[in-house]
C-alpha cells in the first residue's frame, strides 16, 4: 500500500498516520516495525517517529509475503460470491469444515482457497472473520491480509457485522419473533457440546439471539435469525433452548429423514467494506437440501414471505432461490 505525502499528511509522523489514516492497531504497528520492508519512504525503512514531507512516498506492507505452510492447497470446489484484493467471501456447502483440524486435514474451505490463490501466484494466509459447524450451510467472511482481517474483526467485535440465517425448526412457535438472552458454557461431559447456563455460572458466556417467525405448518417454523453474540452453536443451543430445535440436528434435537443435516443456512452478510467503507450485503443462495424441505413443509408461502421480510428489512432475498 502506497500513500503520496499530501494536503493534511504533510509534517505528520508516520505513526500517526498508520493510526489515524489507516486505522492499525499497536500491534499491527509494533509487528511492521520489525517486518523487512513493512514500513518505507521513498523506498527506504524508517521509523514511525519519521515525518513527511510534501511528496513522500508512504509504502507500507500489509500484504502476505507468503502462504501458511499450516494449509494444504486442495482442488475442491467452492463458490465465490465477492472477491477483491481485500477480502473473500465463498458460501461453503454443508458436509465442508471450515479449517482444518484433528479429522479434516484436507476437505475444508481453507484448503479450498489455499489451492486458488497458488494457482494464481497469491501468497495466502487463512484469516476467517467468522466460522460455521460443519454441517452449516452459506456464507463466510475471509481477510485476506492482516489489516483487513484487524479492521473486519473490529466491526465484528462492535456489533457491526449482521449476520442473517435461515433456519428450519421442529415444532409450530405461536410467536412472531423475539430475543433469546441466554448465557451459554460448554457442557461438563463434553468439549463440544454446549448448554444454556445461569449467568453468574463461573464459565458464562453472554448470548443473544434475534429471530423473526417467516412461516408455520406441517409441525414446522420457518425463522430468519440474527445471532446478536457469535457463540459456538448458538442458534442451535438457543433454539433447542425454547423447545424448538433445529430439524435435523442430531446432537441438541432429533436427526430427521427429511434432510441429511441441520436444517441451518447463513444466508446473508452486511457489513461495511474495510477499505473503502461502501455497505456490502451479500446473500448465498439456498443449497438443495434446503430448498426441497422449505417446499415440503411450506408449499405455499415461502415467496411471499421472504419477499415481504426483505422489503420490511431492506435486506437481499432475490438469490434466495
Amino acid at each position: 500500500m502506497q500513500i503520496i505525502a499530501e494536503g493534511a499528511l504533510v509534517g505528520m509522523c508516520v505513526r500517526d498516520v498508520l493510526k489515524k489514516h489507516l486505522s492499525l492497531s499497536t500491534k499491527m504497528m509494533k509487528y511492521l516495525k520489525y517486518e523487512n520492508n513493512g514500513i518505507e519512504v521513498n523506498g527506504k525503512h524508517c521509523t514511525v517517529r519519521y515525518v513527511l514531507c510534501k511528496g513522500d512516498v508512504l509504502t507500507v506492507s500489509t500484504q502476505d509475503r507468503e502462504s501458511s505452510p499450516a494449509v494444504e492447497a486442495v482442488d475442491l470446489p467452492l463458490d465465490i460470491l465477492y472477491e477483491d484484493d481485500e477480502l473473500v467471501v465463498p458460501a461453503k456447502g454443508a458436509n465442508m469444515p471450515t479449517h482444518p483440524s484433528h479429522d479434516h486435514h484436507s476437505d475444508t474451505v481453507a484448503n479450498a482457497l489455499a489451492y486458488r490463490y497458488l494457482k494464481s501466484g497469491t501468497p495466502f494466509v487463512f484469516r476467517p472473520i467468522n466460522r460455521l459447524d460443519r454441517n452449516t450451510s452459506g456464507l463466510l467472511l475471509i481477510a485476506r491480509n492482516k489489516r483487513t482481517a484487524a479492521l473486519l474483526t473490529r466491526q465484528l467485535q462492535s456489533g457491526n457485522i449482521r449476520k442473517t440465517y435461515l433456519a428450519v425448526l421442529d415444532g409450530e412457535m405461536e410467536t412472531e419473533g423475539g430475543i433469546i438472552d441466554a448465557c451459554l458454557h460448554r457442557t461438563p461431559e463434553s468439549i463440544i457440546v454446549r448448554e444454556v447456563c445461569p449467568p453468574d455460572a463461573p464459565d458464562a458466556a453472554p448470548a443473544r439471539t434475534e429471530y423473526t417467525v417467516l412461516s408455520t405448518g406441517n409441525g414446522h417454523t420457518l425463522v430468519l435469525a440474527h445471532p446478536i453474540t457469535g457463540r459456538t452453536h448458538q442458534l442451535r443451543v438457543h433454539f433447542s433452548h425454547l423447545g424448538y430445535p433445529i430439524t435435523g440436528d442430531n446432537l441438541y434435537g432429533t436427526p430427521s429423514h427429511h434432510i441429511g443435516r441441520h436444517a441451518l443456512h447463513a444466508y446473508a452478510l452486511s457489513f461495511s467494506h474495510p477499505i473503502s467503507a461502501s455497505p456490502m450485503q451479500l446473500c448465498a443462495p439456498l443449497p438443495q437440501d434446503m430448498q426441497d424441505l422449505i417446499a415440503l413443509f411450506f408449499p405455499n408461502s415461502l415467496m411471499e414471505v421472504l419477499n415481504e421480510h426483505s422489503r420490511e428489512k431492506e435486506a437481499p432475498s432475490s438469490s434466495l432461490l
